[in-house]
């Protein structure tokens, strides 16, 4: 096996077995896996591949470990939680380096998604100690009513690949707050960061068995035996709708609680009345973060026809300007792709589009990159009929719709099963709160292409999921509300 030179230590470090109990160790069949670099196609690693038993291992170590841990203190979590937000900024480049080898994006976006996942860990320290009950007395006037919250138990987190550090820190934060213990399967593509922040909470004091990782290759066979078990009482899922709905149907059998955070078809409209400025350095957050591999990518772009010459004008200037390549090297703002297929759904997306009758303004053809790398890319005269109207892109490409009515936009625009996240671009304060109340989404981005944020509750409505993550409702999702009713004192 032929290893990317240079290796800074960070990867001559890592662990590259199963995390159950407190120990690293081998898949039961000493079966492994390679982690490969999207930039190039080499191996970066091999890891072991859990297998079904290696997962009854790990719940038979979490279930353990529950109650010792849900009887620590909420100072004595929030100080882990807190070292590992130092650990993680001590060692931000170290990280981001990983990140970039692993998942593709550039540089200075993985330094912020170090930042952002470590923030999570900040966040959590500060909410595990304000786990509070209510008291009030009934209203009969003879008792007492008294609620308490309590962690609801060795919960399943699976996270995607396109954020490998802050998907896991933004589930992993909240439970280990609340006093929950962990069966933790990341994306077989990137599980080596993964891998470095278990390592790190171990550093940081999480005793043995809290905290059980399980990268492998063979998530069905593992997952589903997990959930049917009774053993897992809280699911917490990133990904894709369709695979939402398969666990969602096996969550079912033992009434497990869930949190989903699912597809995204997000639309981001344009009004003649926006400063064009500022909506375009939006629109290039919105869809160029993260290559466009984000639930929150802008997926169609809805521009007033009166502006929508000007606007393209000026959004493909900024999109020409960002030069395409390997994540590590100095100036690129565009890394390649996860993975072959990825690169093959973009490209079968903008010819079906094309076949119809859309207009390339920009990018459109990868045939003169390397690796899976695709040119950020804008289509117009976009026909209601494409499918990457209709589909998740999930890669560099920027459809724009025009539009000329109000209504007829949100119509439009809500005529998805999907409802993460969606974005207005206008001067008008009325407008801006008609549109923020008709748009069927979790989230809105008004004037601005952003809307992650740990302080935020992050999630959406119809098929995009279920729950929400960050914020104060986060720690939420970790707890049940437990009633004791207190009888009246005796005369």
């Amino acid at each position: 096996m032929t290893l990317t030179p240079p290796l800074p230590p960070v990867l001559s470090t890592l662990p590259t077995g199963l995390l159950v109990d407190g120990e690293w160790r081998d898949a039961t069949d000493g079966g492994r896996f390679d982690v490969i670099d999207p930039a190039n196609g080499r191996v970066l690693s091999s890891i072991a591949d859990a297998t079904p038993d290696d997962a009854q291992a790990a719940l038979d170590a979490a279930a353990a470990a529950q109650r010792s841990w849900a009887g620590t203190t909420s100072y004595s979590r929030a100080d882990i939680l807190r070292r590992v937000y130092e650990v993680l900024l001590e060692r931000r480049e170290e990280l981001a380096w990983l990140i970039t080898r692993e998942m593709g994006k550039p540089l200075a976006d993985a330094r912020g998604e170090v930042q952002y996942a470590a923030n999570f860990f900040r966040w959590f320290a500060e909410e595990a100690v304000r786990i509070r009950g209510t008291h009030a007395v009934a209203p009969d006037g003879r008792g007492q009513i008294l609620t308490v919250r309590e962690p609801v138990g060795p919960c399943l987190l699976i996270t995607p690949w396109n954020f490998p550090l802050a998907m896991g820190a933004r589930k992993i934060g909240p439970a280990l707050a609340a006093g929950c213990t962990i069966v933790f399967k990341p994306a077989p593509q990137t599980p080596l960061s993964t891998l470095a922040l278990a390592q790190i909470l171990q550093e940081a004091g999480l005793p043995d068995g809290v905290l059980n990782v399980l990268p492998t290759t063979r998530a069905a066979e593992l997952v589903e035996p997990l959930l049917r078990s009774g053993v897992i009482r809280k699911l917490s899922f990133t990904g894709s709708t369709h695979v939402g709905k398969i666990l969602l149907e096996q969550a079912a059998s033992a009434v497990v609680r869930t949190s989903m955070e699912l597809g995204g078809n997000a639309p981001f409209i344009v009004f003649d009345d926006a400063d064009l400025d500022i909506a375009v350095e939006a629109a290039v957050a919105a869809k160029m973060r993260n290559m466009g591999e984000a639930c929150t990518a802008t997926n169609r772009l809805y521009v007033h026809e009166g502006i929508a010459a000007e606007f393209t004008r000026r959004f493909a200037a900024r999109l020409a300007d960002m030069p395409a390549g390997d994540g590590e090297e100095e100036g690129i703002l565009v890394g390649p792709l996860i993975d072959a297929p990825s690169l093959a759904k973009v490209e079968r997306l903008v010819a079906d589009a094309i076949a119809k009758g859309a207009r390339v303004a920009l990018g459109g053809n990868a045939d003169d990159l390397a690796g899976y790398l695709y040119p950020p890319t804008i289509l117009t005269h976009v026909p209601v009929d494409a499918d990457l109207l209709t589909t998740e892109i999930f890669g560099p490409v920027a459809p724009i719709v025009t539009f000329v009515d109000e209504n007829d936009v949100v119509t439009r625009a809500n005529a998805t099963e999907w409802g993460l996240v969606g974005y207005i671009m206008t001067r008008d304060l009325d407008r801006a709160q008609r549109m923020a109340g008709a748009l069927d989404v979790g989230m809105v981005g008004l004037n601005t292409g952003i809307v992650s944020d740990v302080a935020a509750p992050f999630g959406g409505v119809k098929e995009s999921g279920l729950g929400r993550e960050g914020g104060h409702l986060g720690i939420d999702e970790f707890l049940n509300h437990k009633y004791i009713s207190v009888a009246a004192p005796k005369a």
